[in-house]
């Protein structure tokens, strides 16, 4: 059975307590590997050793961060078919998925923020009486980075790099439920030889490991990617300490779809932005809202391709819908699906678990989801599910629509599809979401932001919108 080490100090090494996490394959619902089950202790080497490194680290110039970096990024992309593999047995999303998104986009990541703080530059004014201000942008410090399972070393990534980029010492906290490219990754940092401490990578559940990070008090700033309850526990623990906070939270995303779009475009994407990694993106369309005059024909057309959707083993090339990541989370996507129906719902396609042969005769698997009939304000189209589960619901007017839309508690992202122009620039001023997608759905550019808003999270990720929260702005005035 292999076991995962922690990365503290620019070595490999097992937890202090020298206790286990067992780590299931969602594929066969197996435990195939070990994690450390990292307490206070673990937290506390990590954080000396990134406390240590970082005087050396935050004067070292942007152009030797940046040979660093483009080596880790070059080494991820030379490793891309052991990580995707890796990544697809420890989540349970296909590899084609894993081959194409999230490793790519981890090497992008350390690439961007290579070239970015190349490029980070800082403000001055220039008063009348002879006097000039101009702003220093410099590192915090020690850093605490969490991130989640879904899209586990893309997201994990993308809080790392701008944070060593912008010269702080990072801790961090991989989601226990798929640590394996984590652990993949601080192979590659050796290599790359990034220097000792830089980065350290402490493995363990979210009550004991995580919030040991959150709780240390020279932990001055903390990136939290995952559920809206835990970014609010977060947010108590960190808030009274005046660290600084980036939560990307949760999501209910509307995808609202004018009887103008084009609609064969419009099918096309609306099938992938509602399943695509079993509908375990936090960017995923959830709520479905089309104009009442295409909705018979929308159904139809929409329920015909979800229905021809094979759920397969995610390691097979032709797989398109792979393993739910653990058996709780299956567990609460399935119990929502029976709250539908309690709710006057009709499943329209899928709403089952599926049980594969073999190997795989365990593991966690569900059809893609279609469901209609709900009012746009019952649970199941108020609570984030997080799973292969959508609802249809028609609209007649822009008004009743966004009274919809908005109506959740969340606001992250969203999708329009129409051809009239105007229309979408209205829809996207008045959609209560950070991110609005215009005839077309996760198109991501690295320069920016992201994030959302209400109950999605507080803060902004990506561009240059990281490299300021991982540094802390000093204005310095000078009379010339």
């Amino acid at each position: 059975m292999q076991k995962i080490s922690n990365y503290i100090n620019g070595q490999l090494i097992e937890p202090v307590g020298q206790t286990y996490l067992n780590n299931y394959e969602p594929a066969t619902g197996k435990v195939y590997s070990l994690i450390p089950d990292s307490d206070e202790r673990d937290v506390e080497l990590a954080y000396k050793a990134a406390a240590d490194a970082f005087p050396a680290w935050s004067i070292t110039s942007a152009e030797e961060k940046f040979k660093i970096m483009m080596k880790i990024s070059s080494l991820i992309e030379q490793n891309l078919e052991s990580l995707a593999q890796a990544e697809s047995k420890d989540n349970g999303k296909p590899i084609s998925l894993a081959r194409i998104m999230d490793i790519p986009r981890s090497a992008s990541n350390f690439q961007f923020y290579a070239q970015a703080i190349t490029q980070f530059s800082s403000e001055a004014h220039q008063m009348e009486q002879s006097f000039l201000n101009y702003t220093l942008r410099q590192p915090i410090g020690v850093v605490g980075c969490i991130s989640p399972w879904n899209l586990p070393l893309y997201l994990f990534s993308w809080k790392i790099a701008p944070a060593i980029a912008a010269g702080n010492c990072v801790v961090a906290k991989p989601s226990e439920v798929t640590p394996m490219t984590a652990f993949l990754l601080s192979k590659i940092c050796i290599e790359a030889g990034l220097p000792p401490g830089v980065l350290n990578i402490v493995h363990g559940n979210g009550p004991k490991t995580g919030m040991s990070i959150v709780a240390h008090p020279h932990i001055h700033a903390i990136s939290f990617t995952g559920g809206t309850t835990t970014g609010a526990n977060i947010a108590r623990i960190a808030a009274p300490m005046f660290k600084k906070l980036s939560l990307e939270l949760g999501g209910k995303n509307p995808n609202i779809i004018f009887a103008d779009c084009d609609f064969d475009e419009m099918i096309a994407t609306t099938v992938r932005s509602s399943f695509a990694n079993q509908g375990q993106i936090c960017l995923c369309g959830s709520r479905i809202f089309v104009e009442r005059s295409i909705y018979d024909k929308f159904k139809t057309a929409f329920v015909s391709k979800v229905s021809k959707m094979q759920v397969g083993n995610p390691q097979d090339e032709n797989t398109k819908m792979g393993a739910i990541v653990s058996q709780s989370h299956f567990e609460k996507v399935l119990s929502y699906i029976d709250l539908a129906q309690q709710e006057g719902g009709t499943v329209l396609c899928g709403g089952k678990a599926v049980q594969l042969e073999g190997d795989l005769k365990d593991g966690w698997y569900i059809s893609p989801t279609v469901i209609e009939g709900l009012a746009y304000d019952c649970r199941t189209n108020q609570e984030e599910i997080f799973g292969p589960v959508v609802t249809i619901t028609p609209f007649d007017t822009e008004e009743e629509v966004l009274k919809m839309a908005n109506s959740v508690a969340y606001g992250l992202s969203s999708s329009i599809w129409t051809k009239d122009l105007k229309r979408a620039h209205r829809m996207a001023s008045l959609i209560q979401a950070g991110i609005v997608w215009i005839n077309c759905w996760l198109i991501r550019d690295l320069r920016t932001p992201f994030g959302g808003i209400k109950n999605s999270g507080v803060g902004r990720e990506g561009g240059f919108e990281a490299l300021r929260f991982f540094t802390e702005p000093k204005n310095v005035c000078l009379k010339l």
